[in-house]
């Protein structure tokens, strides 16, 4: 079949080598690429049997196991749209991407079966959509539900070749750069794109005989498409891992031989301190690191002590998401991000849209055929007519074409009509003794319009002392309208699944404190 659905991989996989296997869960259930081609066609042929057609939307509530790849290739075969979703979301959350996305079918775990069950419910009060029929694995279907093996037609009736790439192929609920979540739209041209984007890149990724750790989750971009996506372009093998457990998961790296480990910053802390760590990642050749900045001297410490390269990239879910890579860059260099992969552009562009010269920092812009087709439904908010992305993002580019990062457009703050990039001050406070973690966001104010606040975690130490430390060290390291004006010691930061700070929630904290619903 032509490849315009990333399923065509598995397809040819299973044509050439039937026998090698594809999939294989820590619990040990193993899938070979013949029976994964047979599952995803089961699947595609089955959803037709239930009415569901091109187009339509399916919901993918499921772990990182077997049901999420073969119900998410099954979906992009049947030529209907996909929206994986968080199995940790609130029901809330789950019933208004239901009623935005207007899912017809779900398919869900066990884990996730009470979430979605309460999230029907509140779609009822939402009132005026269709409850979508619910499909379940691992658990035992309610009334009124599927099971997941009824969802498998017994005879396989072939598809139909998508006859367009552009067909919509994906919905990924994410901020954007409006900070409302909404969903993104992938066509199958963007996520084969970014798939053959990053098969480019020399060194390569990946190879036939890697076998890629599969603990990012797979409802998130990085792992759907650059971990997953990546898999089937190779025909690696890959280790589908559920739960992270720091231990545990570098059992299984020992055990299963995992040669590629595509991983999330918050990982490396976890890990450091194993004072085995270098044995324990004997089988690894390379560890990629995105979805969130690394501190440099974090890299520095790790291929230190294990001898393995860490490479970063800078990506979003509206590039499908890889953007570069530092496997790209002609040169290490601490702090960046890498060079753009082949048959992607960035430039910077001032406030004015004016393209920036030299290596002054900038909002960076995407252009490429990875790029999204705008946000559900209409297409709003995409790439303009000459294919540029503004993605609301800071950086600069040095004269090699690195990227490095500054900060978020919208977490900018603006003190007196100066701007202040959270991250220069939260670079500064992570030198204070006992400082673990800090996140740093505005916060309304009367006389200059917005207050620098930091949010710091120090485990161990007083809270007074911490606010004294932070503040004297501020005061020597930065002009007085950086200096935070309020110094929040906390014992933790909320973080994503992919290990961002929630700064949408810290700035949530803010604003009830202003309405004074807070002290």
């Amino acid at each position: 079949m032509p490849r315009n659905d990333i399923s065509a991989f598995v397809a040819e996989a299973a044509a050439d080598v039937p026998e090698r296997q594809a999939l294989v869960e820590s619990g040990g259930r193993i899938l070979t690429w013949s029976g994964l081609e047979d599952e995803v066609a089961r699947i595609a042929t089955g959803l037709g049997l239930r009415g569901i057609r091109a187009g339509q939307r399916v919901m993918i509530v499921v772990g990182n196991r077997i049901e999420f790849v073969t119900a998410y290739l099954g979906v992009l075969r049947a030529q209907v749209v996909a929206v994986p979703v968080n199995p940790r979301s609130a029901p809330g959350e789950v019933a208004r991407m239901m009623a935005d996305s207007g899912t017809r079918l779900v398919v869900v775990d066990e884990t996730a079966l009470d979430l979605v069950r309460a999230a029907l419910v509140d779609l009822e009060r939402i009132g005026g959509v269709a409850a979508p029929t619910v499909v379940v694995t691992g658990a035992e279907p309610g009334e009124g539900e599927v099971a997941f093996a009824e969802l498998r037609a017994d005879d396989v009736r072939p598809v139909p070749p998508l006859p367009d790439p552009e067909k919509l192929a994906a919905l990924l609920y994410t901020s954007g750069t409006s900070g409302r979540p909404r969903a993104a739209m992938l066509s199958h041209r963007a996520l084969l794109a970014n798939i053959e984007q990053v098969a480019a890149v020399e060194p390569p990724m990946m190879h036939g005989d890697d076998v890629v750790l599969g603990v990012l989750p797979l409802f998130h971009v990085y792992g759907l498409n650059a971990v997953l996506g990546g898999v089937l372009r190779h025909r690696a093998r890959l280790l589908l891992v559920e739960q992270f457990d720091p231990q545990a998961v570098l059992d299984l790296i020992d055990d299963e031989a995992c040669s590629v480990v595509p991983i999330a910053p918050p990982v490396f802390a976890h890990w450091l301190p194993d004072q085995h760590l270098k044995e324990r990642l004997g089988p690894v050749r390379l560890v990629l690191s995105g979805s969130a900045p690394l501190e440099p001297a974090v890299v520095e410490e790790f291929t230190a002590i294990t001898g393995i390269p860490v490479h970063q990239g800078y990506g979003l879910t509206e590039a499908s998401p890889v953007v570069t890579s530092t496997l790209c860059s002609r040169r290490n260099q601490p702090g960046s991000v890498g060079a753009a992969l082949p048959g992607i552009e960035l430039r910077l562009v001032d406030e004015t849209y004016h393209v920036i010269e030299g290596e002054d920092p900038g909002e960076i812009e995407v252009r490429g055929a990875n790029l999204f087709s705008g946000y559900w439904p209409l297409g709003v908010d995409g790439p303009d007519a000459d294919g540029w992305y503004g993605t609301g993002d800071v950086g600069f580019l040095d004269a090699s074409g690195d990227l490095f990062l500054v900060d978020r457009v919208k977490e900018l703050v603006i003190v007196s009509g100066f701007n202040v990039y959270p991250s220069e001050v939260e670079d500064v406070i992570r030198e204070v003794e006992g400082v673990t973690e800090v996140a740093v966001i505005g916060a309304p104010d009367a006389e200059t319009g917005e207050s620098v606040v930091a949010y710091v975690v120090a485990p161990g130490t007083e809270r007074a002392a911490v606010d004294a430390a932070v503040r004297e060290h501020a005061s020597s390291r930065l002009a007085r309208f950086k200096q935070p004006t309020r110094v929040e010691v906390v014992d933790a930061l909320p973080l994503t699944v992919t290990g961002k700070v929630q700064k949408g929630r810290l700035r949530g904290i803010e604003r009830r404190r202003v309405d004074g619903l807070l002290p």
